[in-house]
């Protein structure tokens, strides 16, 4: 049977394919049930689940813990998993055996790791390894203190054109996709038509193969400051603070529990 994640390559030049991160069980479900293409457990759990103020923190064991639930809510989808700061980059040995980890333990489909043609080596000894590897270039999060901050990238001609060559050195070197992060519209419509697999954009416009997005910021279930890129589909955030206040008002007015959520002795129900 042929892999997901070279079924996923193969969604080249077709209906643009659709990724959205998960990071445990409930949102797992929710995107297989609303049929996206793939899901990624982003490093980005740091940020948004753990309460970190970047990526830099996140260890194996966090990936492999949040990959095993995510991997337990899907049946059919594509699982990529992140290798976080310094996973792919003290040794190839080191590199292998903690990609293996996130398939092994974890689950995962594929994995996805961050750079350009300084990562080429260790991309090509994965995929000879088996290990199907998503690609990650313009604004990498993992590098944000080198980059200057989380800065739109490929502005100037020399910079795109870098990107440009690195996309091409990545899909070269055994790349079934890449995510195209941060940078001008037209960039990414450019390195798009010029690769033969799936460019995945965040932040990269309109004219990527697939779009990309935190499943908590699309459904309003983050906090701090939302990017240029993201769009609200919804305001979980927002209901969530309003439903646990109707809760402590009821409970403080001793509303709740009432009649309809107490036990009664005679009926024999059941706790579940």
């Amino acid at each position: 049977m042929e892999g997901l994640a070279m079924a996923f390559r193969k969604r080249k030049g077709g209906l643009p394919l659709v990724m959205v991160t998960a990071y445990d069980y409930p949102t797992a479900r929710v995107a297989e049930e609303a049929g996206v293409d793939a899901v990624l457990v982003g490093d980005s759990l740091g940020m948004t689940v753990l309460g970190y103020t970047s990526t830099i923190p996140v260890t194996m064991d966090d990936m492999v813990h949040h990959a095993r639930a995510v991997r337990r809510g899907l049946q059919h989808t594509l699982l990529v998993v992140d290798m976080p700061f310094l996973a792919h980059r003290l040794s190839m040995e080191e590199t292998l055996r903690n990609a293996g980890r996130l398939l092994q333990e974890g689950g995962a489909d594929a994995v996805k790791l961050e750079g350009g043609r300084e990562v080429t080596d260790r991309v090509t000894a994965l995929t000879e390894a088996g290990i199907p590897v998503m690609g990650h270039i313009g604004l990498t999060p993992q590098s944000v203190q080198q980059l200057g901050g989380y800065k739109v990238q490929g502005r100037e001609p020399a910079a795109a054109e870098k990107l440009l060559e690195d996309g091409r050195r990545l899909e070269e070197a055994g790349c079934f996709s890449l995510v195209l992060e941060g940078v001008p519209e037209g960039l990414g419509a450019k390195i798009s038509r010029a690769l033969s697999i799936p460019v995945i954009g965040i932040g990269a416009g309109a004219y990527c193969d697939g779009q990309v997005l935190v499943i908590h910021d699309l459904l309003g279930w983050s906090y701090g400051p939302k990017p240029k890129f993201v769009k609200r589909y919804a305001h979980f955030a927002d209901a969530a603070v309003g439903a646990v206040r109707q809760y402590a008002k009821e409970v403080r007015e001793r509303q709740f529990p009432d009649p309809a959520h107490v036990y009664d002795p005679e009926s024999g129900a059941t706790v579940r």
